[in-house]
């Protein structure tokens, strides 16, 4: 999970990733179309152009891991993390039955 809250909603990304692309020609270049739509969603240019390089890369026009990709590695991840240390519980628990079992014998 994110540590920031998302300010503005999917639909609202989306539609200023779009404003950007179409009104690229009609600036100087794609960083000044950036900064006028930012300014005008009250999100900062640099987040905006985040945005864009996402929606680029799940496009397929830029590259990089798309989204769905990315969230399915993390989720890999997290649930290897998970395993692991399940795996390290069993095999402690493991030597210490094995050591009371010693102990019970040589009694």
């Amino acid at each position: 999970m994110s540590k920031t809250t998302n300010k503005f909603s999917p639909e609202v990304r989306e539609r200023a990733v779009r404003m950007v692309l179409n009104h690229e020609g009609q600036h100087g270049s794609r960083w000044q179309a950036i900064t006028s739509i930012s300014a005008k969603i009250g999100c900062s240019a640099n987040t905006l152009n985040a945005w864009v390089k996402k929606a680029e890369v799940d496009s397929g026009d830029r590259a990089g891991i798309p989204s769905d990709m990315a969230d399915k590695m993390k989720a890999l991840e997290r649930e290897n993390r998970e395993l692991r240390q399940a795996n390290e519980i069993l095999r402690k628990a493991s030597a210490y039955f094995a050591m009371a079992e010693l102990d019970r014998r040589s009694k």
